[in-house]
């Protein structure tokens, strides 16, 4: 079976196309944007199947990283991957960026229980703890940088994504093992860990732990044109 993954949850617009059964990547294409994953994503797409010498008819399953991260490139990506599932009658998996992450950290380190969080900016962390397996033991959260301390601190982990730091630097007197302390995992990763999950669950959906920043104006009334 050949995968898709795609990830916008940062500022990284990338691709890859991998062989589930060869478990090998075929193709890929990453693009450090910033921001304009929309208007980038169907090229980045394009240039990692043309790179595997593969079409969309090839596909068979599509996965996407459901964030946390950018409110509007999450929203992107899993937008496209669930418009891809419909078009081209094929499973969709979501994998979040915590999850990757964590597992980046066991494939460096080796099996451990890990704290993966990033700084969410107005004191908050988005948070979550995976077990030496992969599984998770506390899902997707907003946490304080006290909670989170709390949590890193009562049993043996390690500590990834782009709170990692803020998270040891507050954690007086323990002394952590680190992952990536990146926003994002390798596209790659993404497509492996898609590759061992169950294509036949849920749609994916947008982990949104907080609200968006752009709301729109209550009570906002357009001007009546007059006759």
């Amino acid at each position: 079976m050949i995968l898709l993954a795609i990830d916008c949850a940062a500022s990284l617009c990338a691709a890859s196309v991998y062989d589930v059964g060869a478990g090998r990547e075929l193709g890929r294409s990453v693009r450090d944007l910033g921001k304009g994953h929309a208007e980038h994503l169907m090229a980045v797409i394009d240039e990692a199947l043309a790179q595997a010498g593969k079409s969309y008819s090839d596909l068979g399953r599509i996965a996407v990283s459901t964030g946390p991260g950018s409110f509007t490139g999450v929203r992107v990506a899993v937008s496209a991957a669930r418009g891809f599932s419909l078009a081209l009658k094929i499973p969709a998996v979501g994998v979040s960026t915590l999850e990757a992450l964590a597992a980046e950290t066991r494939a460096a380190l080796g099996p451990r229980k890990v704290l993966a969080a990033h700084d969410a900016g107005r004191a908050e962390l988005h948070a979550a703890v995976y077990d030496k397996d992969g599984q998770a033991i506390h899902a997707p959260a907003v946490l304080t940088l006290d909670e989170a301390v709390v949590i890193a601190g009562s049993d043996a982990m390690a500590l990834a994504g782009t709170a990692a730091q803020l998270i040891a630097g507050a954690a007086t007197g323990k002394v952590f093992e680190f992952g990536p302390v990146s926003a994002t995992a390798d596209i790659g990763t993404y497509a492996r860990i898609a590759a061992g999950k169950a294509g036949d669950g849920e749609r994916p959906k947008p982990i949104y732990l907080r609200a968006p920043d752009a709301k729109p104006q209550a009570g906002f009334v357009l001007p009546r044109e007059e006759k």
